[in-house]
């Protein structure tokens, strides 16, 4: 899979106007929790490369980057949680999914 990596908050601008031509999907994951770690790694044996034509990935290391999960939050008006995927679509979260909850088929449904 090919994620492209969070690591600003600056990047929200990019993902924001980037979803205005094409849905973004957040992961944010914990990189010390095993339902975390399950989370994603059932996420990505489901992924197919195909899917990055119309939904663009990013992840988010929740450890480093604390603050830009709360920054996501506040803008995007969602309660933090981790694991947890969040679709933007013209700049607004438009369908979240946490823990085991997440599915790469109900996001591309949503696309």
């Amino acid at each position: 899979m090919n994620w492209n990596t969070l690591s600003s908050s600056e990047q929200l601008e990019q993902i924001n106007e980037l979803s205005k031509t094409k849905p973004v999907l957040i992961l944010k994951h914990s990189t010390r929790c095993s339902i975390s770690s399950a989370a994603l790694s059932r996420f990505e044996r489901n992924w197919k490369e195909e899917n990055e034509k119309v939904v663009e990935p990013y992840y988010l290391d929740l450890l480093a980057h604390r603050d830009i999960s709360n920054t996501i939050a506040s803008h995007y008006n969602i309660e933090h949680e981790s694991p947890q995927v969040l679709l933007i679509k013209n700049g607004k979260c438009v369908f979240a999914q946490t823990h085991m909850g997440i599915s790469v088929s109900d996001i591309l449904a949503q696309v």
